[in-house]
């Protein structure tokens, strides 16, 4: 009974503040990983925001990559017959 008594002082001088200092550091992890999370939430949130204008942005790249693609054929062109 004795021996009983005195591994019950042991669990709870020992063991148990070890395990209350461990789950005290996972959940303050699991705070800032819910934290980080919630940022990155309102961060896309915002970022779809900005996005609504890409697809006319890159119809309007494309179609100067077409005008300065055949600005660029005929200056070659005209600077081979130069050199030519």
């Amino acid at each position: 009974m004795v021996l009983w008594w005195i591994g019950n002082v042991i669990l709870l001088v020992v063991v148990l503040p070890v395990v209350i200092f461990l789950l005290n550091r996972v959940l303050a992890a699991l705070e800032r990983i819910r934290h980080a999370a919630g940022d990155i939430l309102s961060g896309g949130v915002a970022l779809v925001g900005e996005l609504n204008g890409v697809p006319e942005a890159l119809a309007v790249t494309d179609a100067t990559v077409k005008e300065v693609s055949v600005g660029a054929v005929r200056y070659a062109g005209s600077v081979a017959k130069l050199l030519g």
